[in-house]
């Protein structure tokens, strides 16, 4: 399948387009090993009118520089200092909006990720959880601001689509933080899928 268009990571509604990225194929080809699988669970950070995204407020970083990037780039980062966290650049230049992939349902090189995970049989955890579809696909910093459409990491679009009533929004996870916009539904997922985070009720 093609990858996706620089345009469609430049649409101006991160909420809708996180819904959208659901059912795409993301993969990583890391020392000619091909890993991915398709996004089942996605997260909404909406730029500077969002509590809880790094660029709330208008805070510019060096971590944060790369969402300030047009739209088609990837976003890495290290969460309390363990975890590397993959999210997507949305919007246009200057727009600091960005999409947490949470989960993937795996495709390709399953064998890979039970290595990289350290597992010695396959569990849907393996790539539940950003942290561990992170790990499981390779990402690290070494990813951070690396172009979608390239060869390291990318989104294709596929066959497969969900019907309204089959994607649950819920309030995002760990962003206590955020006060009231703890509480906001910008956290979607494919209903009853295996491969989502707790909680996924």
């Amino acid at each position: 399948m093609p990858k996706l268009s620089q345009s469609f990571y430049q649409q101006s509604d991160v909420l809708n387009l996180a819904k959208q990225l659901l059912g795409k194929q993301l993969f990583t080809l890391i020392d000619g090993v091909l890993t991915g699988g398709v996004i089942v669970e996605t997260e909404a950070y909406n730029g500077i009118i969002d509590k809880a995204s790094h660029a709330y407020n208008g805070r510019y970083t060096p971590r944060t520089a790369t969402m300030y990037q047009s739209g088609g780039v990837s976003y890495v980062y290290l969460c309390y200092g363990i975890h590397y966290l993959f999210n997507v650049v949305t919007g246009g230049e200057g727009i600091p909006q960005a999409v947490l992939i949470r989960g993937i349902e795996p495709v390709v090189g399953i064998e890979e990720m039970m290595l990289r995970r350290g597992m010695d049989r396959f569990a849907n955890r393996i790539t539940a959880g950003p942290g561990a579809l992170s790990k499981a696909l390779g990402i690290t910093k070494e990813l951070n601001a690396k172009d979608l459409i390239g060869d390291e990491i990318w989104i294709e679009n596929s066959a497969i689509s969900f019907k309204e009533g089959e994607i649950i929004a819920s309030p995002r996870v760990g962003v206590d933080y955020a006060g009231d916009h703890a509480l906001l539904p910008w956290r979607f997922y494919v209903k009853g899928n295996k491969f989502v985070s707790k909680p996924n009720s």
